[in-house]
């Protein structure tokens, strides 16, 4: 809406430059890998379905990693947002493949299926989180929680609701390419006019296609 006030255009003509500029972010952050110290939690968009299954089972929730690597000194770097269809060992095995450096400390919770980093040459480390210890107060988990609730915020301050099953992948790589580009914000909005310039032409219909 806002796009649309600003530049004088439709909202479909709006909705269709937004999706345009959060598939190329979304794409140019298909190569970042993480490395070093990682922290990573397993996430979810969407709320619970009326008359369905609660928590993680539910039936109106997208599941999604997010992780992020730290330096030396404990402050954010890089993070990674990937949607999965579920967490199962395999799923996580693919995901840290693709997206953890061999080698890599990672921390998790007690979910089982976060083990699966190891086939990657990652190394593991579980923090049991249980009613006496909640991830939100534990150091090992700080940066990750934080992250994770800037973007939660983020989403539903600024789109209130959208399809998550359909769109999460351009909405989570919208985020994660404006935070691994924070610190260079003018040049952020130079190399994005850059790339959206060689990027091959984007037709309405695509853009309205499921994520698979």
């Amino acid at each position: 809406m806002e796009l649309r006030r600003l530049i004088g255009v439709s909202y479909r003509a709006a909705w269709r430059i937004k999706h345009k500029l959060m598939e190329v972010m979304f794409e140019r952050e298909q190569t970042t890998i993480l490395s070093e110290r990682i922290e990573i939690d397993d996430a979810y968009l969407g709320g619970e379905l009326p008359g369905g299954k609660v928590g993680r089972g539910s039936e109106n929730k997208v599941p999604f990693i997010a992780a992020v690597q730290t330096n030396n000194q404990g402050h954010p770097l890089y993070a990674v947002f990937s949607t999965v269809k579920s967490f199962c060992k395999e799923e996580i095995e693919i995901w840290a493949k693709r997206s953890l450096r061999p080698s890599s400390f990672v921390v998790s919770d007690g979910l089982w299926c976060f083990q699966a980093v190891k086939a990657a040459g990652c190394l593991h480390k579980r923090e049991i989180v249980g009613k006496d210890r909640k991830s939100t107060s534990m150091d090992c988990f700080r940066w990750v929680n934080t992250i994770l609730g800037n973007l939660k915020n983020g989403i539903t301050g600024t789109y209130h609701a959208f399809d998550f099953e359909k769109y999460a992948n351009r909405y989570l790589g919208e985020f994660q390419y404006r935070f691994n580009r924070r610190f260079d914000l003018p040049g952020m909005f130079k190399r994005l006019l850059f790339t959206m310039a060689r990027s091959w032409k984007v037709p309405e219909h695509k853009l309205r296609l499921a994520e698979d």
